[in-house]
Formats: C-alpha cells, structure tokens, sequence
C-alpha cells in the first residue's frame, strides 16, 4: 500500500472562467485568493447572478485559455451535428474601470454581493451568443479586498477569488479510484469510470489510501502549507461530461449512498493557503496535521 510520504502533486487545474474549460499547466503560482489565474472571471445574468454550469451544461465546452496579461482567449466548438464550424476565438483583454462609479458593477455569487468590472462588450456577445441566453462577462479586479472567505472558517482577512467559496480544492487519485469501483456497482454502470474533471479540482494528489483527505488538517504541497477548511458538497455539475455537456446520473447517486455527511454528497477538500509560493507538479505532499 502507499505511505504517506509517497504521496505526490499529480495534477494542478486552473479555471481561468468560472464553469468553462479548464487547463493543466505543470506549475503554477499560490496567490492568497487560490492558483493565480483561477476563477477570475465568471458570467452573470441580467440580474448580476453567476451563471455556471448549474444552470448551463454548454459552459464545459468553451474553452478559457489565459494570456500573459490575466487575459483570456475564448473558443468553442460547433454544433454536434452538422458540418457548421464553431465560432472565431475571442480574446478578452483585462477590463479597465468603466462603467459606476468606481467602474465596478455588483454581482451575485451564491448570495454573497461581490464587485466586478464588465469586460467588453463583444465578449457578452460572443458568449450569448454561443449560449443562446443572455451573459456578461465580468472580472474580479481585486481579490485581495472583493470577497471574503466564510468567517465560519476563515482567518480575519482571507479572501478568495470567484471559487465556489473557498481559494482551493484537493482530491486525490485514490479516492476517484473507489468512487468509480462504487460506481461499476451501482445502479448505472454505463456511467463510469468518471474522469477527474467531473470534480473541477485545483490540485490532484496521489499516492495516497483512498479517503485519506477525509482526515486531513494540514498539508503541505512542495514549498505552499495550506489549512484544510471544510469537506467539499457536490452539486449537478459532477453529473455533466466536459466534453459533452450531457448530463448523468453519477456520481451523486453513489456519493448519496456512501459519501453522505450532513445531508451533503461529499468529494474532496476546500483549502486556505497559509502561505504563497510555487506548485510543480511531482512535488511532494506531507500531512502535517
């Protein structure tokens, strides 16, 4: 079996718009907020709520690919049926203040008021486009003082980026491993094995029992030690392929039969930076608590 010390960072993942595509670079910076570039930029509605893929499947389809300057290049591909093409590749320039009176308009994320700036206007256009709904495209210009993490678990100060609601999520290789051995015994087999993507984590370990993270308090990933906050719920959009935008029916009906922990489908770890620094992946990962 595996011992802790050989546990390893496998992946690393930045989503560099809410709910769209992400990317595996093989390193990326600790920012207080999360991995620098993740989940800057997120759609709303006309009425300032996020837009994710709770309510759009089609988002896991755009792809976000970032730029140097905290830019994205947005991309789609075409219908599933036909021989009509996607549309061009947009690039979204970091937004300049415009638009109230500190350029910044309010938006809505899971209840919580959050200030953002408007990208420009061909971006929501591009967007709704391709949705066939309504979106804006906005940008958290600073993480630092926008919005806090939940006080129930939070240090005085910390902030975090457009995130579900904490800087960073870790799952682990072994754990996705029994879930889908789960799943082969379930009531949907043909749904399985589940890629990790399904979980849109930041950073994937491995080398470590199955569950393991369940207990942790601590970590340390190469030079970064982070405090573990809470267990991550899952929500419908780990039923949705990434590359389809189908949805199914796994994994939240055997997490509901297994991974329950008041009244929430359980899947791996929200965490809080304690300090900044770089990721590599293949760096090592210790337990400190």
């Amino acid at each position: 079996m595996p011992k802790p010390r050989d546990a390893v960072l496998h992946t690393l993942r930045v989503h560099p718009v809410k709910s769209l595509a992400g990317h595996e670079p093989g390193s990326a910076t600790v920012e207080p907020w999360g991995l620098a570039g993740d989940r800057r930029w997120m759609l709303i509605d006309g009425t300032g709520k996020a837009v994710t893929q709770r309510q759009q499947a089609r988002l896991a389809l755009i792809g976000a690919e970032p730029r140097p300057d905290g830019g994205v290049r947005l991309s789609a591909p075409g219908p599933a049926r036909g021989p009509a093409p996607g549309p061009a590749p947009l690039t979204v320039a970091v937004p300049e203040a415009g638009g109230g009176a500190d350029g910044t308009v309010v938006t809505d994320i899971f209840g919580t008021k959050v200030e953002a700036v408007p990208a420009a206007r061909d971006a929501h256009h591009w967007l709704s486009t391709y949705l066939g709904a309504e979106v804006r495209l906005v940008h958290l210009d600073d993480p630092a003082r926008r919005r806090p993490v939940d006080p129930e678990y939070a240090l005085p100060g910390e902030t975090v980026s457009f995130a579900d609601g904490y800087p960073l999520l870790v799952t682990t290789t072994a754990s996705l491993d029994a879930l889908n051995s789960l799943v082969a015994q379930g009531d949907y087999p043909e749904e399985g094995p589940l890629p990790m993507d399904r979980f849109r984590p930041n950073l994937v370990v491995a080398g470590t029992e199955p569950w393991a993270e369940d207990g942790w308090r601590r970590i340390a990933v190469g030079e970064v030690t982070f405090r573990v906050a809470k267990l991550c719920g899952r929500c419908v959009v780990t039923t949705t392929d990434q590359r389809t935008a189908e949805r199914g029916r796994e994994p939240l009906r055997t997490l509901g039969r297994y991974r329950r922990v008041d009244g929430r489908l359980i899947f791996g770890q929200n965490v809080i930076p304690e300090r900044t620094g770089t990721l590599r992946v293949g760096d090592p990962v210790t337990v400190l608590g």
